[in-house]
């Protein structure tokens, strides 16, 4: 059976949106919400915190995750993530006196995927023979091949200008990063430092369940999606 960890970042020094990953959204610590999705997805032994803040830390233990020990290292925003998850990894398997096969990475302030997704990005990684594994999501409303910059006199500077002057459904699908759920063999991500390895594959998921709040847009946008999802389950009821 292979071992799996998540490891969830949070540090406490965000500065778009101040004390972002323990804001109140939907009426709940913002990370509340990504603890329960990893934890109802029923994919992973251990559920840990990474988090230099002590009010985080409380929050996360008060939602059910573990938080065996504070970030000291990689807590500033200069600092790559992965390096954080990985500081946490080793951490993780000494603390716990054991080896993870696999950690995945699910960002705090990506409150909307819930267990469902994070199970069937599991499945897709179990799946595959690649050790890297990043959720995406596919654009929609905006269209990414009708793209450009705007010069000083007005005028458009298109990016792809064979491709603005095709009709929408004719264009090959493009897709997005997302912090949702990122997956990587525990070995080979402390080899590369990062989980854009290489082989790296992209795992599409639903858009609604994978804005990434890194502003107060995208907050407004978040809890707009969350009414409406549910809304849409109480008219399934």
């Amino acid at each position: 059976m292979v071992s799996n960890i998540a490891i969830i970042p949070a540090r406490g020094g965000s500065k778009r949106i101040p004390r972002k990953n323990i804001i109140s959204f939907q009426n709940r610590p913002m990370i509340g919400w990504t603890i329960e999705a990893a934890l109802q997805s029923g994919v992973f032994e251990r559920v840990v915190v990474s988090t230099d803040d002590a009010e985080i830390a409380e929050i996360s233990l008060a939602e059910g995750a573990d938080v065996p020990f504070l970030r000291e290292v990689h807590a500033d925003d200069q600092s790559p993530v992965s390096d954080a998850v990985i500081s946490a990894l080793k951490q993780a398997e000494t603390h716990y006196g054991t080896r993870f096969e696999t950690v995945t990475q699910l960002m705090a302030n990506c409150p909307l995927r819930g267990g469902r997704e994070i199970h069937a990005a599991w499945e897709n990684f179990q799946g595959g023979a690649h050790r890297f594994q990043i959720s995406a999501f596919e654009f929609g409303w905006m269209n990414p091949w009708w793209a450009a910059r705007i010069k000083p006199d007005g005028q458009p500077d298109w990016m792809f200008t064979k491709e603005r002057q095709s009709r929408s459904q004719d264009l090959e699908r493009l897709y997005c990063p997302t912090g949702a759920i990122w997956i990587a063999d525990s070995e080979a991500l402390t080899d590369y430092g990062s989980f854009y390895g290489p082989g790296h594959v992209l795992c599409p998921m639903p858009w609604q369940a994978a804005v990434d709040i890194d502003d107060w847009h995208d907050f407004q946008m978040a809890e707009a999606l969350a009414l409406v999802a549910a809304q849409n389950a109480g008219a399934d009821v």
